[in-house]
């Protein structure tokens, strides 16, 4: 970098995160001022935006919160945390500036998620501001809050709100129009062929999402989830419904009555039978609060107004983080992406897009954002190993779950529903499809038996569209020029799709 850090002094997040001593992971952008001119640095996820020296703001909280609303990303924990801490100072800037959009915005996140009401008159008839700048943040649809005349275009509300950052790749995610695509494909199909398909990507969808636990399921578990994806076009998330979907998809002897009443924590055994901790869930006191505040969120999402995919990201990933089941979290995790999908019409009528099976192909990177979360959790949380070898929380630790920045989610996300429309849906349809025109052109060289048929066109499918030497003993009824002229049918069907 051009200047030592010593150089750089903090300013809007990074000065109230100081100032303050706030705990929490860092934002995804900080700010600094330097010396010389406005410029910007990336790494990873991470951006650092440095300004010259006449955007100092100096020692002052108020100078900082206004650098903050106006020329950053928002921070939520961050910016509660801070305004928290100083509700004189606002309520005197609100007082000095009863207009003035920045003051009013900050003063309705102090009482929005706070809870707390500062002693201030209403605003004066002024211009509805909105909360979040849509130039740099994913919104959703206006709700006035006439005591601040703020207009809250927030994804969730003060017990569970995540953000989503606007960016470059999100953009041009979006601008793919992948659920036109995936229609576009399904339209070249007969019914017959989409109704085979539908019944083969549910199965593969559940595997799958097995597969990512490591777990290989049994028949009867396998149909089980493939049962409860069926229902997500259908599905509300409330208290009830989640545990009914819990009892239907684990073993009865984990089948939950409410939200768990214990600590937990993801992680595993190394080879001197020592837990490594991976993620630290949320304290029992604070779970039931907290999905209170994720069953609003989650309604408001799926009343529509927020990208779909967007939507399904911050549903799924937030459910995951809470974590508020013994067994069964991370099935539930992903069955709410085909929720809030099928939900919002993104997905087509009656079809699953597999996910999963995009995950299954890009599990490291899937690893990898659940660490950009649980990481730095695991540094901001205060936690220890009890006698018995169980985890303990000292509190204060709900705010981390309830303010996370889930912009890395949603373009993973979108990327793996990407891959699985151009990769599952496209090759299931056309791989069917070729089946269909290769098995009628075995049958109209030789009337064969339907399983016999089903089998050759296989076997010569998996062969590259010939026939195995180690293979061709199975059908010793059919003569070399035969099979010759079935290979031909097949290569001329796996050509076409």
């Amino acid at each position: 970098m051009a200047e030592a850090f010593s150089t750089r002094t903090p300013i809007g997040h990074m000065w109230l995160r100081e100032h303050f001593s706030l705990a929490g992971p860092r934002p995804y952008t900080e700010s600094y001022v330097v010396q010389g001119a406005r410029r910007i640095e990336v790494t990873g996820a991470r951006t650092v935006e440095l300004y010259p020296l006449r955007y100092a703001t100096g020692d002052d909280i108020v100078a900082n919160l206004r650098f903050a609303l106006r020329y950053e990303p928002i921070d939520l924990g961050t910016l509660v945390d801070a305004l928290e801490r100083s509700p004189d100072v606002l309520a005197t800037w609100v007082r000095a500036e009863p207009t003035g959009s920045y003051a009013r915005r900050a003063w309705f996140f102090y009482e929005h998620f706070t809870g707390k009401r500062l002693d201030l008159p209403d605003a004066p008839t002024s211009n509805y501001v909105q909360a979040l700048d849509p130039r740099r943040h994913f919104v959703a649809p206006r709700r006035n809050v006439p005591r601040q005349r703020v207009i809250d275009n927030l994804l969730g509300d003060s017990g569970m709100c995540p953000m989503v950052r606007r960016t470059d790749r999100l953009e041009a995610q979006i601008g793919t129009h992948i659920d036109a695509e995936a229609r576009t494909i399904i339209e070249r199909y007969d019914p017959a062929i989409l109704a085979r398909a539908v019944r083969y990507l549910f199965t593969k969808e559940t595997r799958s999402s097995f597969a990512i636990e490591g777990e290989n399921p049994s028949p009867d578990k396998t149909e089980r989830f493939v049962s409860a994806l069926r229902s997500a076009a259908t599905f509300s998330p409330g208290r009830d419904a989640l545990i009914r979907l819990q009892n239907a998809i684990v073993d009865p002897r984990y089948a939950a009555t409410g939200w768990r009443d214990f600590q937990n924590f993801v992680g595993e055994t190394t080879i001197d039978f020592r837990e490594e901790v991976h993620f630290i869930c949320p304290r029992p006191d604070d779970v039931g609060d907290l999905m209170n505040g994720w069953m609003r969120m989650a309604h408001r999402l799926l009343a529509g107004g927020v990208e779909p995919v967007i939507a399904a990201a911050i549903t799924a990933f937030a459910f995951v983080f809470i974590h508020p089941f013994e067994d069964g979290n991370g099935r539930i995790h992903r069955f709410l992406i085909h929720n809030v999908l099928s939900r919002l019409g993104f997905s087509p009528d009656s079809l699953i897009l597999p996910v999963s099976a995009a995950i299954v192909r890009d599990q490291r990177r899937y690893d990898e954002v659940l660490e950009s979360f649980s990481q730095p959790l695991l540094e901001a949380i205060d936690w220890r190993w009890t006698s018995e070898r169980t985890i303990s929380v000292t509190p204060p630790t709900a705010h981390f779950y309830r303010f996370f920045d889930a912009t890395l989610f949603a373009e993973y996300l979108y990327d793996r529903v990407v891959d699985t429309v151009r990769t599952d849906l496209g090759e299931e349809l056309g791989f069917l499809a070729a089946f269909d025109r290769a098995f009628d052109g075995v049958r109209r060289i030789v009337d064969m038996p339907d399983r016999r048929a089903s089998l050759l066109v296989r076997l010569i499918f998996q062969n590259g569209g010939r026939l195995s030497q180690a293979k061709r003993d199975r059908f010793q009824e059919l003569s070399d020029a035969e099979i010759a002229l079935m290979e031909g049918v097949v290569q001329t069907a796996m050509r076409s799709e």
